[in-house]
């Protein structure tokens, strides 16, 4: 921030005296993230003058690191033939999502600007869903033929790197466009010296080749970059097998932030807030998305007043039970959250599946009771401490008990449920700690009000 406020004089003295040289200098200078940091503090005109004064390939660099709100505005504003130019140098899967931001109608505009070619490309990364691979993929690969050579693929290769977000992996295509094997760039350098050498010889071929479909969830691509620690991983066509595209190391990095990112706020019970973010969002959109998940969260609890309803007799025959109620319900919430999370997160991260139900209803069982026996020992101490002077030691008892079957139950719920969603082809973050917290109070009060019902009330005569 610092080196935008200091530096902002500067660029605009250089603006007003037309001086392109020295943007040049300046800019290239830096990295363009930094570039683009300090040029964020100049309005839309003056950012746009200065790109336009930088080589192609370095402006649209610099303009990648914009903020996307920052980028809608710059296209939005300025030339629309000029900023055609700019999509073009633009990686296509940027291309795409950056258009899918800007004013429909200015997008339409800008996309006739387009090549052909790059028509076409937007069309097709367009009519994949988000969250899908084929969303996240670039069209922007090196495309190599079965039959050639090491000196034909190297001169390939120099032809076809504008625009490239990575040539470390050369794709093979047969006739067909479907993959036939992959060479590292690292493997083909080794064999500089062999010009006539067929790259059929030393690539991957396509049966050993990890590749992702393009209609899979993004989870898919970055659970595989992830377990074999590529750079690319190729994304093809389930239908064809053609492939379509690659999703790059940094676009696998910023799925994987967005699914963290959609998962607390889906463990929070809030709606995702998708391209908004906290501070950008409307207050109204922001109130929307939280509101939804309390009300059905409010009208749930509607169980439990039911269910304190249905025991009014004993709860007002013997008044001590209803001190223990808010811990005995908080305890299984609690347990059953952490159990909720383990899961949630061992499956997003591929450490379980559902194949694996029975290990893991046998593991939590356990679980229960140990935590149980546990939590259940300091209800009892706390019940002693409240009560122990005026209730008999045996009917105290009973808050033990109550808390070893609520977080045993608790327990098993938080764990399965998830697996639940995940068989119903749902996202089990939707099962986050409010909806456990949720189920484990209506089931605490049910078990604790049951047992107080069949233990002890036929000791508080009517």
């Amino acid at each position: 921030m610092c080196m935008s406020i200091l530096l902002s004089p500067e660029l605009r003295e250089m603006i007003a005296n037309n001086d392109y040289k020295q943007m040049q200098e300046v800019c290239s200078a830096l990295h363009p993230a930094s570039t683009a940091e300090f040029l964020s503090s100049l309005n839309v005109d003056e950012i746009w003058t200065i790109l336009q004064a930088l080589p192609s390939s370095l402006r649209a660099e610099i303009f990648s690191y914009f903020e996307r709100d920052r980028q809608v505005e710059i296209v939005e504003e300025s030339p629309r033939a000029e900023v055609a130019k700019l999509l073009e140098e633009t990686p296509s899967d940027d291309r795409v999502d950056l258009l899918e931001q800007v004013d429909p109608k200015i997008a339409e505009e800008l996309k006739k600007l387009l090549s052909k070619e790059d028509q076409k490309d937007v069309a097709l990364l367009s009519r994949y869903p988000d969250d899908t691979c084929g969303a996240e993929m670039s069209s922007d690969f090196v495309r190599l033929r079965e039959d050639m050579t090491v000196a034909e693929a190297i001169s390939e290769i120099g032809v076809q790197t504008h625009l490239m977000e990575t040539v470390y992996y050369l794709y093979v295509l047969d006739a067909d466009g479907k993959l036939a094997g992959v060479v590292s760039a690292r493997e083909l350098l080794r064999r500089i010296n062999q010009q006539d050498a067929p790259i059929s010889e030393f690539m991957k071929k396509a049966g050993v080749l990890v590749t992702v479909n393009a209609r899979e969830n993004r989870e898919e691509a970055v659970k595989k970059v992830e377990k074999y620690d590529f750079i690319a991983i190729p994304v093809v066509d389930e239908e064809t097998g053609k492939m379509l595209g690659v999703i790059t190391h940094d676009d696998v990095l910023d799925a994987a932030v967005e699914e963290l990112v959609e998962n607390a706020h889906l463990s929070a019970a809030v709606d995702p807030l998708d391209d908004e973010t906290y501070l950008g969002a409307n207050l109204l959109l922001l109130a929307r998305k939280r509101f939804t998940w309390l009300a059905i969260l409010l009208f749930g609890a509607i169980t439990t007043a039911l269910i304190l309803k249905l025991f009014d007799n004993v709860s007002d025959r013997i008044a001590w039970l209803v001190a223990f109620l808010p811990m005995i319900v908080s305890t299984g919430g609690n347990s059953g959250g952490q159990s909720a999370t383990l899961v949630i997160t061992a499956l997003a991260t591929g450490e379980i599946s559902l194949s694996d139900w029975r290990k893991i209803f046998v593991r939590e069982l356990m679980m229960g009771l140990l935590l149980g026996l546990a939590m259940g020992g300091c209800g009892l101490i706390n019940a002693l401490l409240i009560y122990g002077a005026s209730v008999p030691l045996l009917q105290l008892l009973l808050v033990p008990l109550a808390v070893l079957c609520v977080v045993f139950f608790s327990n098993l719920t938080g764990a399965l449920l998830p697996l639940f969603f995940q068989k119903m082809h749902l996202d089990p973050a939707l099962m986050s700690n409010p909806f456990v917290a949720g189920i484990s109070d209506t089931l605490g009060t049910f078990i604790y009000m049951a047992l107080a019902t069949v233990l002890i009330a036929p000791l508080y005569p009517a």
